[in-house]
């Protein structure tokens, strides 16, 4: 069972000011291509994994971000970690 859910919003500055969005889709194929269990939402994405793994995933974002020109990359990070189990379903579960 995975330990820990991490939501990230991926803000990168574009040289020119041009649309994130193309930026953003392609940090979130690299969370596709990790293979964790993730969802996408308005503002933010959160997967659900072992946390050195998903702060992996984070570092992999933002330097695909630099590869596609991005000259820098803010990352914001929410965090829930539990050894004993932690699930994004368990977590919203009261909620459907």
């Amino acid at each position: 069972m995975a330990t820990s859910l991490l939501s990230v919003q991926i803000i990168p500055k574009t040289k020119n000011g041009e649309d994130v969005i193309p930026y953003v889709d392609e940090a979130i194929n690299v969370i596709e291509e990790s293979g964790v269990k993730y969802q996408v939402n308005a503002l933010e994405t959160t997967m659900e994994g072992e946390l050195s793994d998903l702060f992996s995933i984070v570092e992999k974002m933002n330097e695909k971000m630099v590869e596609l020109g991005s000259p820098s990359v803010i990352s914001q990070i929410k965090v829930v970690y539990n050894p004993e189990g932690a699930s994004m379903d368990k977590l919203t579960e009261k909620y459907r």
